[in-house]
C-alpha cells in the first residue's frame, strides 16, 4: 500500500476515505489507528464498516469491552480499542486468531500495543481544528 495523506472536513468525509480504503482490503488486514481523543478514529472505523458492507450504525467505541466483532459484510470487522490499557498484545486480549485471519482488524490507540505488527497499515488522524482532520495512511 502506498503512503497517502488526505484532508477531511467532516465526519462523512472521514468515513468516505475509510470506505475507499476498505474496498481494497483482504482477509487478515490489520489497521493501526493513531490519534488524540476525539480525532475521529471511531468515525474512521464506521467508514471501514461501510466499505465492507457492514451497517456503520452497529459500530460503537469498544472502550469497555476492548473488542467488538461485526459480521455480515464482505469480510468480518474486528474493532479493538486499547484506550483503557497501558500496554497490550493482541493475543492477550482474547482476539480469536482464526477469526482475525478471515477478517479486517482495526485497532484504536495502537500506540499502546506492546509489540509491532508486521505488515500492518498505520492510520494517523490529526485534528486540525473544527471538523478538519488530516488522515495519513502508510
Amino acid at each position: 500500500m502506498t503512503a497517502e495523506t488526505r484532508t477531511s472536513n467532516s465526519e462523512a468525509e472521514t468515513r468516505a476515505i475509510a470506505a475507499r480504503l476498505a474496498a481494497g482490503l483482504g482477509p487478515g488486514a490489520v489497521l493501526l489507528l493513531f490519534g488524540d481523543l476525539g480525532a475521529g478514529k471511531t468515525a474512521f472505523v464506521r467508514g471501514l464498516a461501510e466499505g465492507l458492507a457492514i451497517d456503520p450504525v452497529e459500530v460503537t467505541s469498544p472502550t469497555f469491552t476492548l473488542v467488538h466483532e461485526y459480521r455480515g459484510g464482505r469480510l468480518p470487522l474486528i474493532h479493538v480499542d486499547l484506550y483503557r490499557l497501558d500496554s497490550a498484545d493482541l493475543d492477550e486480549i482474547g482476539l480469536d486468531s482464526e477469526f482475525a485471519a478471515t477478517g479486517v482488524i482495526a485497532v484504536e490507540w495502537a500506540e499502546r500495543l506492546s509489540r509491532a505488527i508486521p505488515g500492518a497499515t498505520q492510520i494517523r488522524i490529526s485534528d486540525r481544528g473544527g471538523d478538519t482532520r488530516t488522515i495519513s495512511v502508510a
